[in-house]
């Protein structure tokens, strides 16, 4: 039993089908107080927090939906909203290397596992700039300075959590535009485009991208994790 911390865009298809088969099967234990597997150290871990567990869910679809799955089965838990669980079972520079051990010759996820911090960076740099601007520039700098060689543990950490908050509308937005500028033709104005609602901007981003392969937008968290905040922004 597994709930991962890190963005579900690396992993497999039969991965991300397990998790999300999982993690129906935690919240069924916790909401209705059943014995199995109450004791494992993931169920113990997501114990009272059920809007994050109903955000991870969230993610998990949305990632499904890029990769053409449906998801029928939404979770209602709302517990402690805007709080997830402190402690890790694996950091998430340990979960890239369960991964890639469990990866060797194998399907691997959309996202390439990342060698590096700035081959980590440059997956989530997207969506960083949704949620601070001034963070983004100041991680980049950062991580420009990093050998290709130097420990990213604590960058991974920091990104995890990093992504576990809102952005704001206008962050989206910002975002959004910034990786628009990768897909966009000349068919659509200027004008036209800035007036388009933050859902229509990201379907018809995220649409482009996966029309064409966009390699560098292809490997972004943001491809589908922001398209979970639009919502509420």
């Amino acid at each position: 039993m597994r709930i991962w911390d890190i963005n579900p865009g690396y992993l497999n298809r039969q991965s991300l089908l397990g998790e999300h088969r999982e993690l129906h099967g935690i919240v069924s234990i916790i909401v209705n107080g059943k014995e199995g597997y109450s004791k494992h150290p993931e169920t113990i871990r997501w114990a009272g927090y059920g809007w994050a567990l109903r955000m991870r869910h969230h993610l998990l679809a949305s990632e499904m939906s890029l990769r053409n799955y449906k998801d029928k089965s939404p979770v209602l838990a709302r517990t402690n909203k805007g709080i997830w669980p402190e402690k890790y079972i694996d950091e998430p520079d340990q979960q890239f290397k369960i991964l890639e051990a469990k990866y060797k010759n194998k399907e691997q996820g959309r996202i390439p596992l990342p060698e590096n911090a700035q081959q980590l960076w440059s997956q989530h740099k997207y969506s960083v700039l949704a949620r601070d601007v001034n963070l983004y520039r100041k991680i980049g700098r950062r991580v420009s300075a990093m050998s290709a060689s130097h420990d990213f543990s604590a960058i991974a950490r920091e990104l995890t959590e990093l992504l576990r908050t809102q952005p704001s509308s206008g962050g989206i937005r910002n975002a959004l535009q910034h990786m628009w500028g990768y897909v966009s033709d000349l068919s659509v104005s200027k004008r036209g485009f800035e007036t388009w609602s933050l859902n229509k901007l990201f379907n018809e981003t995220q649409c482009r991208v996966l029309e064409c392969g966009e390699p560098y937008l292809m490997t972004s968290t943001a491809l589908s994790e922001l398209k979970i905040w639009i919502k509420n922004a």
